[in-house]
């Protein structure tokens, strides 16, 4: 269904099972778990589908190696389990990659686990070559009995340098262990979404769409595209909106005082060396202060990050000058043959975790498991809340099936089926072996009369859902983008019609790694526009008004130099 179809079905029939407030990862996977027990369901966002804590991660699966000084044995496990099934469940999407962990001692941070339990730690010491060896051996017993990575080694000094040039020669040795990364995450919720909407009639996405207030058993909305309010009246209300979360609850009247949220920022730099110097691999180590920080590759760029910064509005979090010059910081410690400088940056980025409210001085101690706050209902509304505090992107798919839980118990309903094993968007029929992924491609370019090498391109993007986008992209004049050649015009168009697209942003820097890759100019901005009015009916002025709207917001909060955002072809869009 179009937007406007959703927007008018549910004016014309507002009753529903669960309305679900917050269109990140954690929302998202709730959206499709009900969606799957054929309950009615409406997942609403005050912006774009994971365009909060969801976009700010550092795009990692990971089973978290350092809570288990914290001793959250529970949370690593499902981490774990959770990050296995995403390699198997989106296999287009989540890949294997190997960290390496620089260590600078042998015995250090041996007393940190024991001081935590006496609560007598107030920052984590510097790990050492005992401690971390522990810790993945943990790691890899919990993988035992479905193992989807290589397991843990220790390198000696000369071979770590070996393998990395520019690391830290005071180091004793390094060890490396396995995760996953997740180039495009916004994808992977995107994709949810979509699926959960096709799963079931019942299920209902929008985004742009703001909780306005609630009384008795109403909650009012308000559709930031036509500006027009409505209500809805759920049975229970799953506020899954993160660091917002008070802000909601204060809205519909139940004010709670759950987040204690922390600020994590990145940048992306192009830095040929850094990148040669990871060499396929991320850096994953303890900066002086105890915050955990990362070198991860990503694409022909390098993510770095990140802080972990307390901060009362979620609105105002944004990379400042202070983070970049502490990533600086830690990047002449850790590799201090290179050098680099604000001159690499291309791109930076900034979430609020969702973590719970905490006295705990040390934001790194605070943990990043999840739970489920209840409001009940009061005299001004009767419907409970459901709050979903904490949790990171690996967890999602088993923090939804426990909310779903809650939520089946509460309708009276039972569980039809689960989420474990199954595929995310283009996992669906993804090809095993690389024979079997040649011959998929080999087969799609015959079908669509398309270059290899683009559904190549489009495979690797999009899974098997590139058979589709193929099929689209071939049926008419087609031509690249004039400055990010890797996209083409009726590939925008295609975002355009079938993924929920409202603004050029939502292309730019989540249906797309276009911005986060730093290759967004004036061009770019131009030629995606007029290909999205194309589908949108976007105005000539509508097309201006989003290019500055994007424009603004790529300097603003992602660091992108306005001269870089000038127009430097005007045919470009012709």
């Amino acid at each position: 269904m179009k937007r406007e179809e959703i927007v008018s079905a549910v004016r014309s029939q507002p009753e529903v099972d669960v309305l679900v407030v917050g269109g990140g990862i954690n929302g998202i996977g709730t959206f499709r778990d009900l969606a799957l027990q054929g309950v009615s369901v409406l997942l609403v966002d005050k912006a774009d589908f994971c365009s909060g804590a969801s976009a700010a991660s550092s795009r990692m699966a990971h089973g978290g190696i350092r809570y288990l000084e914290n001793g959250e044995f529970r949370l690593v496990r499902e981490s774990l389990a959770e990050r296995n099934r995403l390699l198997k469940n989106a296999p287009h999407a989540v890949f294997p990659l190997l960290f390496t962990i620089p260590v600078y001692g042998w015995w250090s941070g041996i007393l940190n686990a024991p001081l935590k339990f006496l609560g007598l730690l107030k920052r984590p010491s510097e790990r050492g070559v005992v401690v971390i060896k522990l810790g993945m051996t943990l790691y890899d017993w919990f993988t035992r009995a479905n193992r989807m990575t290589g397991t843990h080694a220790l390198l000696s000094r000369q071979d770590a340098l070996q393998k990395h040039s520019h690391l830290n020669p005071n180091i004793v040795m390094a060890a490396t262990y396995y995760d996953a990364l997740m180039p495009q995450a916004e994808r992977i919720g995107l994709e949810i979404v979509l699926d959960a909407e096709a799963e079931s009639p019942q299920a209902h996405a929008l985004n742009y769409v703001t909780v306005t207030g609630a009384d008795g058993e109403s909650v009012q909305l308000q559709d930031q595209v036509s500006d027009q309010t409505f209500a809805v009246r759920p049975k229970v209300v799953v506020n899954a909106s993160g660091a917002w979360i008070d802000f909601v609850n204060s809205a519909m009247h139940r004010p709670t005082r759950f987040i204690g949220g922390t600020k994590g920022s990145h940048i992306v730099v192009d830095h040929p060396a850094l990148l040669n110097t990871l060499n396929g691999s991320a850096i994953f180590f303890e900066n002086k202060d105890g915050r955990m920080c990362i070198f991860a590759p990503f694409e022909d760029k390098v993510i770095i990050g990140a802080t972990d910064i307390r901060i009362e509005n979620p609105d105002e979090a944004v990379c400042t000058d202070e983070e970049i010059d502490y990533f600086l910081g830690f990047t002449e410690h850790v590799l201090p043959g290179l050098k680099v400088d604000r001159s690499h940056i291309v791109y930076h980025f900034c979430g609020v975790r969702p973590l719970p409210s905490t006295d705990v001085d040390f934001a790194g101690l605070i943990s990043r498991d999840h739970s489920i706050q209840v409001s009940e209902p009061n005299e001004v509304t009767r419907f409970p809340i459901y709050s979903l505090v904490g949790g990171k992107w690996t967890t999602f798919r088993a923090f939804a099936e426990q909310t779903t839980d809650r939520v089946l118990v509460f309708l009276g309903r039972a569980r039809r089926g689960g989420t474990a094993d199954l595929p995310i968007g283009g996992g669906e029929a993804y090809p095993q072996s690389d024979d079997q992924r040649q011959a998929w491609i080999e087969t799609a370019a015959a079908d669509t009369s398309l270059p290899t090498e683009r559904v190549t391109t489009l495979f690797e993007r999009y899974g098997t859902r590139a058979a589709e986008v193929a099929r689209y992209t071939a049926s008419g004049a087609d031509r690249p983008l004039a400055s990010a050649p890797m996209y083409s015009e009726r590939e925008i168009m295609f975002l355009a019609e079938h993924e929920k697209v409202v603004h050029l942003e939502d292309v730019i820097v989540r249906r797309s790694i276009l911005g986060l890759l730093g290759q967004v100019n004036g061009d770019v901005l131009q030629q995606t526009a007029a290909a999205l009015g194309g589908v949108l009916g976007w105005t000539p002025e509508q097309v201006e008004a989003e290019i500055g709207q994007t424009s603004a917001l790529l300097q603003q909060w992602h660091g992108v130099p306005a001269e870089r955002l000038q127009l430097r072809a005007p045919d470009a869009h012709a």
